[in-house]
């Protein structure tokens, strides 16, 4: 899924932009996740997993209604997260 958005991306500027936020999120995302111990900064780390979230369903939602993707069944927010983070 993240190959085919990335792919349309290079033509929709829009999407680009969108697909850019998505993708800051999700390394901010990552480094957080990684600093955090134990219970300590849980609630921000949360906070922080429903930001990239909202983010990247609003990716998705453009990219159905421009129909780069068709639907899209539940997903795995973490493994988007490293699927972003390697492109």
């Amino acid at each position: 899924m993240i190959e085919k958005i990335s792919k349309a991306a290079v033509l929709d500027f829009h999407l680009a932009l969108r697909f850019s936020v998505a993708s800051e999120y999700a390394q901010f995302y990552l480094y957080a996740k990684q600093r955090q111990k134990g219970y300590d900064g849980m609630g921000e780390l949360a906070t922080i997993k429903e930001e990239f979230r909202d983010v990247f369903d609003k990716v998705i939602e453009y990219c159905k209604e421009k129909e780069y993707i068709s639907e899209v069944m539940a997903y795995d927010i973490d493994l988007i997260a490293d699927e972003v983070k390697r492109l």
